[in-house]
């Protein structure tokens, strides 16, 4: 397995005093609230199945108010109407303020969602360089764009739409806040946005930053903490955002695009994924090997971009299944926050319950299952810990159609490109897909084949500032992220003309 990160596992004193709050309350217009009816719900740390933090349940009513908050800080507090310099300045600062404080962000992260300690140190950086990119790409976007046509003078500006509305997924609570904020604010939108449950806590600790610096002004960023069924629901119902955004899965993101699209709010949906490798027989099988165990048990295989399904060329099919089956056996699983940890836990009793359900329903819709996997046991922690799972077998199989969320890979062998192409191919979902080889230009012909938003050369889930990432069928819509689209989809044009 791949080196081990180093871990930090002393809690800084303040994560302590943060997490020593009676209760979280959600942030809205600049202060703390409760929910009205006094609400709450309890997070857990997965590591240990403990709780960790009581935080407030906001209702539709609770929500509702949020928004006019966000709605009148466009309108009135400056910010949409402030140079893009000034406002390009405050994002920096912001990332600055993070980066001064990333290890007890990381530390946050850690224990609100299992996250191995340092891979969560890395979120924290992406969110960091994500505000820093959106804010330097917002000082060369032309905001009026002049149009040569026949007998008219013309032009397109664009302007902020107004609030916006965010709802985040457990798995990279604070990098997706980021991908989301980060080009909303830059744009000079204001934000209301709706954590997961499960993992609200980053979201709310930059708030705090936020008020202790004076950073943004009152309501142009707000957090509403509630369950999904609840304070989420508020947040895509609501007719007075001008964009909505959503991460999470294909089923969820039904009943958001719906709800927006009867009140024809714009909306983009960045949804699930089952990705493919696609391997020939030209590799390097250990290095090959190496690097998409490491893939499927980064982040305990809650990865919607990750590689679940790999298809192996079927003369080194044994060898590299082989491979794969030693390396996984290695793979350390244990506690986020403890030295040598390689895997945490799932985020939660559900999640852990989905995981092994999945093996279960492979096995019997014919798979084999040729690393068991199953529950985990870590001493000393009751967390929710499973062991990484190899099947192999038909395509056709439940476990290799739909999304397990968990790190479980499905192996199946192919003969030629063009079927290894086909079987990539074949799929609802369209997020990410690789293919391996030393042949650079059978990798560009494959990786362009793919029917998805992204294709990958000799790697897996290469996200880079600056490069469309986005999905289709199943796995997305409305636009990509991390890119100059992405700032552009939060500007609203407009044009001007006028005859001569």
């Amino acid at each position: 397995m791949s080196t081990v990160v180093e871990n930090k596992p002393a809690l800084a004193p303040e994560v302590t005093a943060f997490l020593n709050k009676a209760v979280q309350k959600a942030f809205v217009g600049g202060r703390w609230v409760e929910a009205a009816d006094g609400a709450t719900f309890d997070v857990l740390d997965p590591g240990t199945g403990q709780k960790i933090a009581t935080v407030a349940s906001l209702k539709k009513a609770d929500v509702d108010k949020a928004v006019d908050i966000a709605v009148d800080a466009f309108h009135n507090s400056g910010w949409a109407k402030m140079p893009v310099n000034e406002r390009s300045a405050v994002l920096h600062r912001i990332a600055d303020a993070v980066e001064k404080r990333i290890h007890i962000f990381a530390q946050i992260e850690s224990l609100d969602c299992g996250k191995v300690y340092g891979q969560a140190v890395g979120d924290i950086q992406n969110f960091i360089d994500t505000f820093r990119y959106f804010a330097d790409l917002s000082q060369s976007v032309n905001y009026r764009n002049v149009i040569a046509v026949k007998h008219h003078e013309a032009w397109v500006a664009r302007h902020p739409w107004g609030a916006c509305g965010f709802i985040i997924p457990w798995n990279f609570p604070f990098l997706l806040a980021g991908w989301g904020l980060a080009p909303a604010l830059a744009a000079g939108n204001t934000c209301v946005l709706k954590p997961a449950e499960d993992t609200p806590l980053s979201s709310l600790y930059l708030c705090h930053m936020l008020q202790e610096l004076e950073l943004l002004p009152a309501g142009v960023l707000n957090v509403v903490t509630g369950l999904g069924s609840e304070a989420g629901a508020a947040v895509s119902q609501n007719p007075k955002f001008r964009r909505m955004s959503f991460t999470g899965s294909p089923e969820v993101g039904r009943m958001v695009a719906e709800a927006c699209g009867r009140n024809l709010v714009p909306v983009k949906c960045e949804l699930g994924g089952k990705g493919a490798a696609v391997v020939f027989n030209d590799v390097d099988i250990a290095e090959t090997a190496e690097k998409l165990v490491q893939a499927i048990t980064f982040h305990t295989g809650q990865v919607c971009c990750d590689a679940t399904r790999w298809l192996i060329q079927k003369d080194i099919y044994s060898d590299f299944v082989d491979e794969c089956i030693t390396r996984m056996k290695s793979v350390q699983v244990g506690y986020p926050m403890d030295e040598g940890t390689q895997m945490g836990p799932v985020v939660s009793a559900k999640q852990k319950a989905r995981v092994l359900s999945y093996l279960q329903k492979g096995v019997a819709g014919g798979a084999d299952l040729i690393l068991e996997g199953g529950e985990a046991k870590v001493p000393g922690k009751n967390g929710f810990y499973v062991k990484p799972a190899l099947l192999a077998g038909s395509l056709d199989n439940i476990a290799a159609r739909e999304e397990i969320f968990g790190p479980v890979a499905y192996l199946a062998p192919f003969s030629s490109e063009e079927e290894g192409i086909r079987l990539a191919n074949d799929t609802e979902y369209g997020l990410g897909n690789s293919v391996w080889s030393r042949d650079l230009a059978r990798c560009a012909r494959v990786a362009e084949s793919f029917e998805s938003g992204n294709g990958w050369i000799n790697a897996h889930n290469v996200i880079v500032h600056g490069v469309p990432y986005a999905g289709v069928g199943k796995s997305g819509m409305g636009g990509g992220v991390v890119s100059p689209d992405t700032l552009n989809d939060y500007l609203r044009p407009i044009s001007v003309v006028r005859p001569l």
